[in-house]
């Protein structure tokens, strides 16, 4: 079986704040988009490639047939309401959509337009940011309810081990209940790996990484506004990062294929890096994300792994066979090919390597895998 780890991200929010136009621009998918709430009712799933200038300058070393980017996945799930974990607005629907992706990117709007409805009638994207969290900690509420019950029925069998791993599940759930009756996010909890490992079947909402998307006018690319600034202290407050993009001009930089044109553009615009780019580096942040590559004249490649994996856990993402197959890799650094600017000179220098089993991959590193 073939493995690609795709960033998998949830675009959440109210009705009617911007979702699907952005979804559409980041992804380049079409999704139904109108002036009017509960728009997208079935998620839309829609993928972007993931900028690297690295994998441009292996291109422009090794000169492939073909050059593939890591990508990630957007899912586009239709707007939450007061009431969601409820039921209301078709919520129980939409919030089992969210429990499947790996982020949460909540979008809240940050721009002024008498033109679009606002389903609270009013523009306070704090108030939204805090309408979608309490919905999610109720839903959480919910869940962490129903498996304590089952944890103090397990509790009472006879099996010692059972009652063991019962009494564990109840500690653990009673750290994410505290949080949760505070008005915190689950993720906030002090839980152990251990902890976090018997809770994974509760799948909480609120211990999803999260991502605020300030979504702006374009006249908010560069400098925000006072909605930004609001969404980013709000989001500093929980530990979480917050970025602007504009969907019409993600859509308009989306069409630019030729990199130096894209810089160009964005040279023109004030600022360094597409909307796109500072989302996935976020939540490749986030995450604990990186990236390593594989080159040659065939292709070039960029593959996402975690960090810390050692190498046959990392090339798991390229095929299964080559973890469980794994012999050695030879490895340098993209720094190393820069400054060299060949393998041939990578060798004569003494910086290509040869790793075994227990190497940890790190961010940059070219590898050929031998199984």
């Amino acid at each position: 079986m073939l493995m690609f780890m795709a960033l998998n991200c949830g675009i959440v929010g109210l009705p009617n704040v911007g979702k699907s136009t952005i979804f559409s621009a980041l992804s380049a998918a079409p999704a139904e988009t109108a002036n009017y709430p509960f728009c997208t009712i079935n998620p839309n799933v829609g993928k972007a490639e993931v900028t690297d200038e690295r994998l441009a300058a292996l291109s422009a070393i090794f000169k492939p047939k073909r050059t593939v980017p890591a990508v990630v996945e957007f899912v586009d799930i239709a707007g939450l309401v007061k009431g969601a974990s409820k039921g209301e607005g078709l919520g129980n629907q939409f919030l089992a959509h969210i429990r499947e992706v790996g982020v949460i990117a909540h979008v809240v709007r940050c721009f002024d337009n008498p033109d679009i409805i606002h389903v609270a009638h009013t523009v306070d994207p704090v108030a939204d940011m805090e309408t979608i969290a309490v919905e999610l900690a109720l839903a959480d509420l919910e869940t962490l309810n129903k498996r304590r019950e089952r944890a103090e029925r397990a509790r009472k069998v006879q099996n010692k081990s059972e009652q063991k791993y019962a009494e564990a599940v109840l500690a653990a759930l009673q750290k994410v209940a505290r949080e949760i009756e505070q008005g915190n996010a689950a993720r906030n909890a002090d839980l152990t790996r251990d902890e976090r490992d018997i809770l994974a079947d509760c799948h909480f909402l609120s211990m999803k990484p999260q991502i605020y998307v300030c979504n702006v006018d374009e006249a908010g690319i560069k400098a925000g506004n006072a909605y930004t600034e609001a969404v980013k202290k709000r989001a500093a407050s929980e530990g979480a990062e917050a970025v602007c993009i504009c969907g019409a001009f993600e859509a308009e930089i989306g069409s630019i294929t030729d990199p130096e044109e894209k810089r160009a553009f964005l040279a023109d615009m004030g600022i360094t890096v597409s909307g796109l780019t500072g989302l996935t580096s976020a939540a490749y942040r986030l995450l604990g994300l990186s990236t390593f590559f594989t080159a040659g004249a065939d292709e070039c490649r960029a593959w996402t792994f975690r960090n810390g994996d050692t190498a046959p856990k990392a090339a798991r993402a390229i095929h299964t066979d080559f973890e469980q197959g794994f012999i050695k890799a030879e490895v340098y650094s993209y720094e190393d090919l820069v400054r060299y600017g060949s393998e041939a000179r990578i060798k004569e220098a003494g910086k290509y390597r040869v790793e075994g089993k227990e190497y940890a991959v790190r961010d940059g590193d070219i590898l050929f895998i031998k199984i």
